[in-house]
């Protein structure tokens, strides 16, 4: 277990602190109806909200404020999810978005170009990596049209307050579509389990908080067509991060998930904490089209713009001769973090696809493998322009 003083917070998590039965006993909580009264019922432990109450409830200031804050508890505190009933009530909205979609699906498969998956193996569904981007240029008249929803934005700004930023990912779940595996999502989610437990226990419960994720279902997905599985009240277990990989945790999840239909235009939002992975599509001609929405906080970014690639490619040099020197890795690593970017993300995730894993290289990682294996000042300097192109929408 981790070491703590009597009484102070665990500051350091580890896979030693995932204790199943102490996960068990906060999934196998009941949510109470009665301590939602926006909501219309509960469902498999999930709030159920019917989108044209939550209009007429939020018409005043008072009330827009009654319902996020009730919306935000439930996310955090409570289930960890709501279903959205009807948010995108006009159905013209939703097919043209659809129809915007299916055409980057057939343009980016004409390509054949590999499609990499954060949860899934690669190929195995159709995703449209920065969906929200290319829809805006391509078909803009029908961005604006579903955008302007005004669900999507209640809950977003309840979750993460003003000035978030919106980024989307179609994924279509074919007939035969295998389920992804059991995880929890970004930013901790995205890490190894070595790189997440170096992230101290505090991280771990500030990185829920800094998105929320969401789907918007593009089509009828009974429980056959295979909609997301979902664990509440999952998000509130705190060495999560490090447990949903492990095989007593990913079996607890095979056998406790619940799994809701959805009808066209219905919404889910849910943090990111939760424990839940897309479902095994079972039927025979439904292509479960789902539009991924992750909205991030405003405050997920640095002060300063930095030129990293500039930094990098003049501390190489030295990096190299301190290293004939004799220093330790720990003082090259050491300097690599202060000059280089040690996070892969934002990126574009067509031109640099997690093949390998749910993240990329970053750029840190490259010149610590540059450094490793010697590489030429001329060599880092093509790879980390290369890497540049690559993140760039």
């Amino acid at each position: 277990m981790s070491l703590a003083a009597a009484g102070s917070p665990v500051v350091w998590l580890s896979e030693d602190d995932c204790v199943l039965d102490e996960f068990d006993a906060l999934v196998g909580e009941r949510t109470d109806a009665h301590d939602y009264p926006a909501a219309e019922g509960v469902e498999q432990n999930v709030l159920m909200y019917d989108s044209e109450r939550l209009r007429d409830l939020t018409g005043t200031s008072a009330g827009r404020r009654a319902v996020q804050a009730e919306l935000a508890r439930a996310l955090l505190d409570g289930p960890g999810i709501v279903v959205l009933r009807g948010a995108f009530p006009d159905p013209a909205v939703v097919d043209r978005a659809s129809a915007a979609f299916y055409a980057l699906i057939e343009e980016e498969r004409a390509t054949g170009a590999a499609r990499g998956d954060h949860f899934a193996k690669p190929g195995a569904n159709d995703r449209v990596w920065n969906a929200l981007d290319k829809m805006a240029v391509r078909a803009p008249e029908a961005f604006a049209d579903y955008y302007a929803n005004d669900m999507p934005a209640l809950i977003a700004e309840a979750w993460l307050g003003p000035a978030y930023q919106v980024t989307s990912q179609i994924n279509v779940v074919n007939p035969g579509g295998a389920a992804q595996q059991a995880h929890r999502d970004y930013h901790l989610g995205f890490l190894s389990q070595e790189q997440a437990a170096a992230y101290p226990a505090h991280v771990h419960r500030l990185s829920p908080v800094l998105t929320l994720q969401g789907a918007v279902a593009h089509c009828d997905m009974p429980v056959e067509s295979g909609p997301t599985l979902y664990l509440p009240h999952s998000q509130k277990y705190e060495p999560g991060y490090l447990a949903w990989r492990r095989p007593e945790f990913i079996a607890y999840f095979d056998a406790h998930h619940i799994q809701l239909p959805l009808a066209k235009g219905d919404a889910v939002f849910f943090n990111p904490a939760l424990f839940h992975a897309a479902g095994h599509n079972r039927s025979a001609d439904i292509k479960r089209m789902a539009n991924l929405l992750q909205i991030s906080s405003a405050f997920g970014r640095a002060m300063e713009t930095v030129d990293r690639e500039a930094m990098a490619n003049a501390v190489f040099p030295v990096l190299l001769r301190r290293k004939a020197e004799g220093v330790g890795d720990d003082w090259l690593r050491r300097v690599i973090a202060a000059t280089a970017e040690g996070y892969p993300f934002p990126t574009n995730l067509d031109l640099d696809p997690p093949v390998d894993g749910p993240a990329p290289p970053s750029q840190a990682d490259a010149v610590w493998q540059a450094v490793a294996e010697e590489w030429t000042p001329d060599r880092l300097r093509q790879e980390l322009q290369a890497g540049a192109e690559r993140r760039q929408s």
